[in-house]
C-alpha cells in the first residue's frame, strides 16, 4: 500500500500523481513539480530505513553522485531533501522501456544497433568515471531506452565517489549476472569493473542471454571468477569475429587486461561498426583480423577460488511497477528486476549452505568444491606458432578459438591465451588464442593546417612515427601550420613506419606574371596590403598585363612586405600597318584601331582590278610614327574622259562617352 496518495504535496512543491513502482529501499512516484510545471520521478526512502544511518548514507550518496552527472546519457537529478521523517530525490522522469525488456522482446539485436546502445552506455560511464564516480551496478534493468534508441543510465544508488566505499570486505553489491570478478570476490572496484558489466550487457544484446547464469547468486558469482564465457558467435553466428574479439576483451577476468578506460572501449566498437559490411555478407568459420583494433594481447584471467558472501541485488531503474499495471504499460519499465527476482529460487538456502561449508572447511576449499569438476591442466602455448599451439591443445583434449591481433611480433605467433596455461579445466573446454597477425597496415593521415603538436599526435594515433620535421614555404598555409607529409596522406604503410612532417615557414609569393593587373591585385590582397605598380612600354604584351613582380614567385612573403608589380603600357608611337589592297573602309578601320588618322586621295589607274582599292599609302607600312599621325591612302580610279583629281581627309570618328 502506498505511503503517499495521489494529490499529496511533498515538501510543499511536488504533487503526487501516482506510484510508479517500489524497490528494496525506496518507492518511486510520478509527481508534478508545481514550481517548474513539469513531471518528475520522486524517489522516497522507505520510512523503516530512514532511521538507519547506513541506508540514509547510501541514499544521500545516490543523490550526491547522480546530481553531479549532467549528461545526455545519464538520468538527471534535480533536487533532494527530507519530508515527514524520510528522504527523497527528485529526478528526471523517463518515458520508455528498460533495455532488459527490449532484450526480452527483440534479442538478439542487430549488430550495429547493439554497438550503438553499448557506446551510449560507455559515454555515460566515461562521464561518470572522469568525475570519480563508479556506477557498480550497470545492467540492462538500469538503462532506459526510448523509441529512437536514445539511452539513459539510471540508479547510482550504490555508486562510489572518490575514496569512499559502501562495500565492506567479504560482501558484494550489485546483480550477480553483471558483476565483475573483483566485485564477486568483495574486492575494491574501479572503472574497468563498470566496463566488464557493459561487456556483459553487450554480450546479452548480441545473444539474448547472459554469459553466466545459475540457480543462485553464489554459483553465478563463482562462474565470473573461474569460468570462460562461451564466445558469442557460438550462440549467434551473425556476431562478427571483430566484435566478438572486443566483447571477450572486456570480459577478461583480470581488470588490467580489459580496456583501460571507456574511451578505448568506444574506439574499438566504433572501428568494428565502421568495418561492418553493407550489405551483410554470409559469415564464414574463420575470424578476420581487425588491423586497427587497439585490443591488447592480455588473456582472460582465471582467478583463484575465493569465498563470496553475496548481498541482495539493488532495485531497478526506479523500483517495481504498482499493482494492476499491465505488462508493457508506462510503468512496466520500473519492474524488470523485481520480476526477475520473483522467477529465481529463494536465496536463503544457498546462503545458509555456503555459510555452513565456509565454517567447516574454509573459504578456499568451499569455492573449490562448488566449482568442480576440473579434469586437466591447460598447456601453456604462449610463444608457440599457431599450428604447434593448436596441436598441443588438441593432444591435451582441449578445443581452441583463434583471434587475430595486430602486433610487432611475427605473424602466427601466440601472444596470449585465456585461460592461462596450467589452469585446470574440463577437457573439451575452449581456449582462446590471441595470435599475432603482424604489425598490420596504417594509413598516413591528412594533417594539413594542424599545429605541429596536433599533427604529431594524429600521426601517432594512426600507428606511425614522425622521423623528422622540415620547414617548407607554402603559398596557402600560414607559418606554424602543417603543410603535409612524406609519404603523402592516404599512403598505406606498415604500422611503426616513419613519416616526414612538413611545417610551413611562411607564405610564398605566388606567380601573377601574365595576369591582368586587377586580377593580380585581388589575388595578392590576402598576402599583403602594401602594393605598388610601375609601367613599362611594350608592344609585345597587351596593355594592363603584369610583366614582372617583386618579390619573385616562391620567395617567402610576410604580411608587411611591399609587393611591386610591373605592368605593360602601350607605346606613344605606333608602327604603320599595311593597308594597300584594302577597300577604303577596311583601311580606315585598321588605321583608326592603331590610333592613326586617314586621308584619302583618288588616283587614276589603268588596271581595272584595283579600281576602288587602296593602291598606295604614305607613310609606307612598317614606318614608325606618333599616334594620331595622318596616313594618306590613294584609291584607284578608272581614267576619266578628262582627268580630275579629288582630295579629301578622313579622321577617326569621335565617340562621346
Amino acid at each position: 500500500m502506498s505511503e503517499f496518495d495521489a494529490g499529496d504535496i511533498i515538501d510543499g512543491r511536488y504533487r503526487v500523481l501516482h506510484r510508479l513502482g517500489a524497490g528494496g529501499m525506496a518507492d518511486v512516484y510520478l509527481a508534478r513539480d508545481q514550481q517548474l510545471d513539469r513531471d518528475i520521478a520522486l524517489k522516497l526512502l522507505h520510512r523503516r530505513f530512514a532511521e538507519d544511518p547506513g541506508f540514509v548514507e547510501r541514499f544521500r550518496r545516490e543523490a550526491q553522485a547522480a546530481a553531479s552527472l549532467q549528461h545526455p546519457n545519464v538520468v538527471s537529478v534535480f533536487d533532494r531533501g527530507s519530508f515527514e521523517g524520510t528522504y527523497y530525490i527528485a529526478m528526471e522522469y523517463l518515458p520508455g522501456r528498460t533495455l532488459k525488456r527490449l532484450i526480452r522482446e527483440e534479442a538478439p539485436l542487430e549488430v550495429d544497433r547493439a554497438i550503438d546502445i553499448a557506446i551510449q552506455m560507455l559515454k555515460a560511464a566515461r562521464f561518470a568515471h572522469r568525475r570519480g564516480v563508479i556506477h557498480r551496478d550497470l545492467k540492462p534493468h538500469n538503462v532506459i531506452i526510448d523509441d529512437n534508441d536514445h539511452v539513459k543510465v539510471t540508479d547510482f544508488g550504490i555508486a562510489r565517489a572518490g575514496a569512499s566505499d559502501m562495500t565492506e570486505t567479504g560482501s558484494i553489491m550489485g546483480t550477480a549476472q553483471y558483476l565483475s570478478p573483483e566485485q564477486a570476490q568483495g574486492h575494491s572496484v574501479s572503472a574497468p569493473s563498470d566496463l566488464y558489466s557493459i561487456g556483459i550487457v553487450l554480450y546479452e544484446m548480441l545473444t539474448g542471454r547472459v554469459p553466466f547464469d545459475g540457480e543462485s547468486p553464489v554459483s553465478i558469482a563463482l562462474k565470473h571468477v573461474s569460468e570462460t564465457p562461451v564466445p558469442p558467435s557460438q550462440i549467434n553466428p551473425e556476431v562478427p569475429a571483430a566484435l566478438e574479439q572486443v566483447v571477450m576483451w572486456a570480459l577478461n577476468k583480470d581488470a588490467g587486461d580489459r580496456p583501460t578506460d571507456a574511451d578505448q572501449f568506444i574506439m574499438a566498437l566504433e572501428q568494428v561498426r565502421d568495418s561492418l559490411p553493407t550489405p551483410a555478407v554470409e559469415r564464414t568459420a574463420s575470424m578476420p583480423v581487425v588491423s586497427a583494433l587497439p585490443v591488447p594481447a592480455g588473456p582472460v584471467s582465471a582467478y583463484p577460488h575465493t569465498s563470496v558472501i553475496p548481498a541482495p541485488a539493488a532495485p531497478g531503474a526506479y523500483g517495481s511497477a504498482p499493482a494492476g499495471t499491465s505488462d508493457g504499460g508506462p510503468a512496466d519499465r520500473y519492474d524488470e528486476e523485481r520480476r526477475d527476482e520473483r522467477r529465481r529460487p529463494p536465496r536463503w538456502p544457498w546462503l545458509l549452505a555456503l555459510l555452513v561449508v565456509l565454517l567447516l572447511v574454509g573459504g578456499g576449499a568451499a569455492a573449490y568444491v562448488l566449482t568442480r569438476p576440473q579434469k586437466a591442466l591447460i598447456p601453456d602455448v604462449v610463444g608457440l606458432q599457431q599450428s604447434s599451439a593448436e596441436a598441443t591443445l588438441g593432444n591435451a583434449g582441449f578445443k581452441w578459438t583463434v583471434v587475430g591481433v595486430t602486433s610487432n611480433r611475427s605473424a602466427g605467433q601466440v601472444l596470449s591465451q585465456s585461460p592461462h596455461g596450467s589452469v585446470r579445466m574440463r577437457t573439451g573446454s575452449t581456449v582462446i588464442l590471441n595470435v599475432s597477425s603482424g604489425p598490420g597496415q596504417a594509413t598516413v593521415p591528412d594533417v594539413a593546417t594542424l599545429s605541429e603538436q596536433a599533427a604529431k599526435q594524429q600521426i601517432k594515433q594512426s600507428g606511425l612515427k614522425v622521423s623528422e620535421v622540415k620547414p617548407e614555404v607554402s603559398s596557402t598555409v600560414p607559418q606554424g601550420e602543417a603543410v603535409g607529409t612524406q609519404p603523402a596522406s592516404g599512403a598505406s604503410l606498415t604500422k611503426g613506419d616513419s613519416v616526414v612532417l612538413y611545417m610551413s615557414s611562411g607564405l610564398a609569393m605566388p606567380n601573377v606574371v601574365g595576369d591582368n593587373l586587377g586580377e593580380a591585385q585581388s589575388a595578392l590582397a590576402q598576402f599583403s596590403n602594401k602594393q605598388s605598380t610601375v609601367t613599362q612600354t611594350t608592344t609585345s604584351v597587351a596593355p594592363g598585363t603584369v610583366i614582372a613582380q617583386s618579390p619573385t614567385a616562391g620567395q617567402p612573403l610576410g604580411t608587411s612586405a611591399t609587393i611591386t608589380l610591373t605592368v605593360a603600357k602601350a607605346p606613344d608611337t605606333v608602327r604603320v600597318p599595311r593597308v594597300v589592297g584594302d577597300t577604303p573602309s577596311q583601311a580606315a578601320q585598321t588605321l583608326y584601331t592603331d590610333g592613326l588618322s586617314v586621308k584619302e586621295v583618288q588616283k587614276t589607274t589603268h588596271n581595272p582590278n584595283v579600281v576602288g582599292l587602296v593602291i598606295k599609302q604614305f607613310p609606307t607600312s612598317t614606318s614608325v610614327v606618333k599616334k594620331g599621325a595622318v596616313v594618306t591612302v590613294s584609291i584607284g580610279q578608272a581614267p576619266p574622259s578628262s582627268t580630275t583629281t579629288q582630295t579629301g581627309t578622313n579622321t577617326a570618328p569621335t565617340t562621346t562617352t
